[in-house]
């Protein structure tokens, strides 16, 4: 016979613990009790909304459309340091999107390296870009770059990645390479990447307790960045942040967590697999690596340079992860991508 006590503890154990597994419900913008649009945003084929940013010369008077993905923990409202100079010089237009989840673009609890793909392409139809355009992705978010460059490669002009995501659980890549990679992170990161690859139902939990550290990133240990990286984040400080508090404000599962899991869970196919988008020279595909980065290793984006040497890789000695963010740089890899 059952003891009603000792079941109920081991109901009420079970409660306790699903609870703490389930994600909270997203915070829909624009639903009652939700986060209020203030952006303009689209309507996808799947119901799903993105907002959008525009930056530049005006879309029909453009000579170069660009679509830039931002990265981890970031936005539509990131702000890259190109010079207005070479805007004007070169007739730049920009679209900047939230990624779904983040800011006010809406959810998707399907979230892959795919669909996050024919997001950008359908943002790029709904606003009339026309038939091809380039893309710049930062960091995470240059995860849909490869996406562009697998997926739908004839609806490219050119392509920049600057500190490119990486995987450690990439098919086709040397297991030692990636191995020694990995373990050039802090502990407590390469947990919660184990965590997102291998029991991604469980990285709520994970990101939410107390018992141990997870990401680096999102709980103040700076002993993740490089000295350049400190000096410009000590610059970034001073200047007024825009749009930090949207960020996650429909639920850090349903941007920050769904990142990693798509990010870190499995491909369809491998970066090394990808075939020149360009065989006649007319675009290009660059990597910006940063030699002192510490939070993507230079080891595996160079190795993926040499295995595909369509790809011109800029590797910048003394650079850290947010080489992206100083002025010399962000021209560089705007000019580079438009005109090499």
């Amino acid at each position: 016979m059952v003891n009603p006590a000792a079941a109920a503890v081991v109901l009420g154990l079970l409660g306790l613990t699903y609870k703490a597994l389930r994600p909270p419900r997203p915070k829909f913008c624009g639903s009652p009790g939700g986060p209020q649009i203030t952006s303009p945003r689209v309507k996808l084929s799947d119901g799903r909304h993105l907002a959008y940013r525009e930056f530049g010369v005006p879309k029909e008077e453009a000579r170069y459309k660009i679509i830039a993905v931002h990265g981890f923990a970031s936005s539509k409202d990131l702000n890259l340091p190109v010079s207005q100079e070479l805007i004007d010089e070169l007739g730049i237009y920009f679209l900047f999107f939230d990624r779904a989840g983040y800011g006010e673009s809406d959810p998707d609890p399907s979230r892959t390296v795919k669909s996050e793909t024919y997001d950008i392409q359908e943002l790029a139809d709904k606003l009339q870009l026309g038939a091809k355009f380039y893309v710049l992705g930062v960091s995470m978010g240059s995860y849909p770059i490869w996406g562009c460059l697998r997926y739908i490669p004839h609806r490219l002009s050119g392509a920049s990645l600057v500190v490119p995501f990486v995987s450690y659980w990439w098919s086709c890549f040397p297991r030692d390479l990636l191995r020694q990679a990995f373990k050039r992170l802090p502990p407590r990161d390469r947990w919660t990447f184990r965590v997102a690859h291998y029991a991604p139902w469980l990285l709520y939990w994970w990101m939410s307790q107390k018992w141990f550290p997870s990401l680096s990133f999102l709980t103040g240990n700076m002993s993740v960045f490089s000295p350049d990286d400190l000096d410009c984040l000590n610059s970034l400080s001073q200047q007024p942040g825009v749009g930090e508090e949207k960020i996650t404000q429909q639920g850090e599962y349903e941007s920050l967590h769904r990142d990693l899991i798509a990010g870190l869970g499995r491909w369809e196919f491998s970066p090394i697999e990808i075939r020149n988008p360009f065989p006649e020279k007319e675009g290009t595909v660059h990597i910006w690596q940063g030699y002192e980065d510490r939070v993507i290793p230079y080891t595996v984006n160079r190795y993926i340079s040499q295995k595909l040497p369509w790809i011109h890789y800029h590797e910048i000695p003394a650079a850290g992860h947010f080489l992206i963010f100083r002025n010399i740089h962000c021209d560089a890899v705007v000019r580079d991508l438009l005109l090499s």
